[in-house]
């Protein structure tokens, strides 16, 4: 019987923890395996592209996740733009709480690092900051608001920076602050 592995499984989800909490440059390969108990050959097995490779495929799991995100606020909250800003609002400052605000964005923080400089990883950053911005203003087209697009990129720059000081304040008040200044501008 073939023997499985969830090594390279592992070694995503500790790289982007990695990444998240500390940042792309301050993370090392020798950290992710060590902490993710990957066995080193299995690790570069899995990804002979070393830490930019892990860096791509973290930038389009983290981008997935942030649209379906941005998708089920989007399907419970149906013509209802504030209720939708509100409850992207709340998404985010929970899950600062449930990280003790360790968590930073993925996508921020490997844009902060190697964005624009690196031609094989600022399109991928580019591409998932592009679909979040895409389905907010979907979602505010839908409900009617003037000028989506406006909206949609500043809200997911406030979003991005509240992320930031919700860090460093270790509190997540920022995020309500956002909510009541976009749905005061609806």
């Amino acid at each position: 019987m073939a023997r499985t592995s969830d090594a390279r499984g592992k070694a995503l989800a500790t790289a982007e923890t990695l990444f998240r909490r500390q940042g792309f440059a301050a993370t090392g390969l020798a950290q992710i395996i060590a902490e993710s108990s990957a066995p080193k050959g299995s690790f570069y097995f899995h990804f002979p592209g070393g830490k930019d490779q892990l860096a791509a495929e973290i930038i389009a799991s983290f981008s997935a996740r942030g649209l379906a995100g941005i998708a089920a606020a989007a399907r419970a909250t149906p013509g209802d733009a504030a209720g939708f800003i509100e409850l992207l609002c709340a998404g985010i400052a929970a899950e600062m709480r449930r990280s003790d605000y360790t968590l930073g964005c993925a996508l921020q923080n490997i844009a902060g690092e190697r964005a624009p400089d690196d031609p094989h990883l600022t399109p991928l950053l580019q591409d998932g900051f592009e679909t979040w911005v895409s389905a907010v203003t979907n979602h505010l087209s839908a409900c009617g608001i003037a000028q989506p697009q406006t909206l949609a990129q500043a809200l997911i720059a406030a979003l991005e920076g509240a992320r930031s000081l919700a860090r460093t304040s270790r509190s997540d008040a920022v995020f309500a602050a956002v909510a009541a200044s976009f749905t005061a501008m609806l």
